[in-house]
């Protein structure tokens, strides 16, 4: 796998901040149905933020938040379910500042159309300190974010219109959009401390001290299928959970599982005679618990089974999760407490009901105090939280523990083999080596004057 060094990176420690008007592009996706239920990912970026209210830059937050945009008739609908206002009311009341958010024009199922000249307003007051931040609208609001059409280069272009500088803190946003992507094209960009942090802390993964151990978990097999391929290939031991799981045991041993499609099936059974290159890689999880009822728990619905004596054809219902005796079993317990490094991307059962796999899992990976242990974000991180909130706090200041904050930014890294695989870290490299070039044609000129 490709490494990248912050050499490569424009870094924020390289830009002249004060009196300027810095963009800077946050993950602050923590917002479900109006309510922030973890706020990780914003206290992430703090480093970032203070630094730059340190060195005297102004500073202008953006984030997505949600999906409110249609797929199918590429609608937008803005909403308090997909609003900046819980992050901004946690902010001020976190860090005592008074932010201020603009409003603009909606064009209904359009969205916002465009920045509008009312901002300067907002702008202004700012640069003259008499409030601390201005926090854009969700940007997946306005309909150049998501575009691939002059729409985005559009809204690029109105973006850096407003900052002098741009910084990129947003890790786990990584799609080529408009405020990740495009608007490196228009303005001197730079990676906050978050980028450093999650880049160094992917590099982990990619130049692990073996044996490496990965889980990954989810609920359908196309959307982890590249960087399942990757991670067989890099590790040394791949522990499957969730529907990814039951897709493939389906696929190797002729079995069915209720709500397991045919797509996934397909794609776990070329999975399956793809991993023959590596045996004894796939680490399988013997117990798997069988539910009548999808979702709930109901005390005389659900059951245990040995996958080892699970004959071809056989039918179960649900299976909702692995039992938490798998990992009980010695060659289980070995693959754990013998790894140097753990990758951790999953949810090991269905939520909110189905949780002993998980709590075994998260367990049994803190006995081995030798490994280095990095989760993925979203689900994972949630989990960890809700079902074992001693670890998880205990998690967060300890070296061997790193929690990123964006779990399909790391999978989709580790798909791509490097974390320039990510177009927004690409794009941040990309500008570096013209600055580099254009540094140097400078001292060229300026040695030919000289001489």
């Amino acid at each position: 796998m490709s490494k990248v060094t912050l050499r490569e990176l424009p870094l924020i420690q390289e830009a002249d901040l004060k009196n300027k008007v810095v963009l800077v592009r946050v993950d602050h996706n923590v917002v479900k149905g109006g309510v922030i239920h973890d706020p990780y990912r914003i206290d992430a970026t703090f480093g970032t933020l203070f630094y730059i209210l340190s060195k005297g830059g102004k500073i202008i937050l953006m984030t997505h938040v949600g999906r409110p945009r249609n797929k199918t008739d590429l609608s937008i609908s803005q909403s308090d379910a997909t609003s900046v206002k819980p992050i901004v009311e946690y902010l001020q009341n976190k860090l005592h500042l008074t932010i201020e958010v603009p409003d603009f024009y909606t064009h209904g199922k359009e969205g916002y159309l465009s920045i509008e000249s009312n901002i300067n307003h907002s702008i202004r007051r700012l640069r003259e300190h008499e409030i601390d931040m201005v926090y854009m609208p969700n940007t997946r609001w306005f309909t150049g974010e998501e575009a691939s059409d002059e729409n985005a280069e559009r809204f690029a272009n109105q973006l850096a219109g407003l900052a002098d500088i741009y910084v990129n803190d947003a890790f786990g946003s990584w799609q080529p959009h408009a405020s990740t992507y495009g608007i490196t094209k228009y303005l001197p960009s730079y990676a906050g401390f978050l980028m450093q942090k999650e880049i160094e802390n992917l590099e982990r993964i990619f130049h692990a001290k073996q044996p490496l151990v990965s889980v990954v978990a989810g609920s359908k097999f196309d959307t982890k299928i590249n960087s399942l391929y990757s991670l067989l290939q890099k590790s040394d031991h791949l522990i499957l959970g969730g529907v990814i799981y039951n897709a493939y045991l389906c696929a190797k041993y002729g079995i069915k599982i209720k709500g397991v499609g045919e797509d996934d099936v397909k794609l776990a059974a070329q999975f399956v005679k793809f991993a023959e290159q590596y045996p004894k890689k796939i680490v399988e999880l013997p117990y798997i618990k069988e539910s009548d009822v999808f979702g709930e728990r109901i005390e005389g619905k659900f059951r245990t089974h040995d996958i080892r004596q699970l004959e071809p054809g056989t039918e179960l219902n649900y299976v909702l999760d692995v039992d938490a005796k798998s990992y009980d079993e010695p060659e289980i317990l070995d693959v754990f407490l013998s790894a140097k490094t753990i990758f951790v991307n999953a949810v090991m059962g269905l939520v909110p009901h189905f949780n002993a796999g998980t709590i075994a899992l998260d367990t049994v990976i803190d006995r081995n105090p030798h490994a280095v242990k990095l989760y993925g974000g979203g689900d994972t991180m949630q989990e960890l939280k809700r079902l074992l909130p001693g670890l998880y706090i205990m998690a967060l200041d300890s070296k061997d523990y790193y929690i990123f904050t964006g779990g399909g930014a790391v999978l989709k890294a580790i798909e791509q083999n490097s974390p320039s695989g990510l177009a927004p870290v690409r794009a941040l490299i990309e500008q570096k080596a013209e600055q580099e070039k254009w540094k140097q044609r400078l001292n060229g000129n300026r040695n030919n004057m000289e001489y």
